[in-house]
């Protein structure tokens, strides 16, 4: 490509990166913290199977095990902290080793929330065994109208003897 072309496309590029910083046009970045409990078993569980392949066990680690999810986002691990929504969706043992399950969730705000009637919607794979899973934040409602992103998930508590976990969310989005 000859000088003056690569001067005159340097100069377009940088005079449409002034313009929409001029308007601010540019995304707004924003991350936010939550945490969901998560209980699969007993009377208050927020997780179910739902289906499975028939004479296997429908775990989170046996391929084709469906799981529906309705777990309280707080914003700090206390379980006695206030809900500020819910994490609603789909978990899909999705992997032939049981080292993956895909996410389709929304998190639903609730009322007394700064983002009350909003949601954010958060797919893709969770890779089960590593402590630091990322997925897709791909949209969102309401003050979150046209958001993406990415959700960092990490297991901050886990107690084998009553299936109560928590795991924190870090929501890093541009709106």
């Amino acid at each position: 490509m000859a000088p003056s072309k690569i001067l005159s496309l340097s100069m377009l590029l940088i005079s449409i990166i002034m313009v929409y910083q001029a308007n601010g046009q540019l995304p707004n970045q924003t991350t936010m913290v939550f945490y969901m409990q998560d209980i699969a078993t007993g009377a208050n569980a927020t997780v179910s199977p739902v289906i499975g392949i028939r004479g296997k066990d429908w775990s989170y680690n046996t391929f084709g095990s469906i799981f529906v999810v309705d777990d309280p986002v707080m914003m700090s691990p206390s379980p006695t902290s206030p809900i500020v929504g819910r994490a609603q969706g789909i978990l899909i043992a999705s992997a032939h080793d049981g080292a993956n399950v895909h996410v389709v969730m929304s998190i639903v705000f609730t009322a007394g929330s700064e983002f009350s009637g909003s949601t954010l919607e958060i797919q893709g794979i969770s890779r089960q065994r590593e402590k630091y899973r990322e997925l897709s934040v791909v949209s969102g409602t309401g003050k979150f109208r046209f958001s993406r992103g990415y959700a960092a998930l990490q297991t901050t508590f886990y107690d084998p003897q009553t299936t109560h976990s928590i795991i924190r969310i870090s929501v890093t989005i541009q709106t």
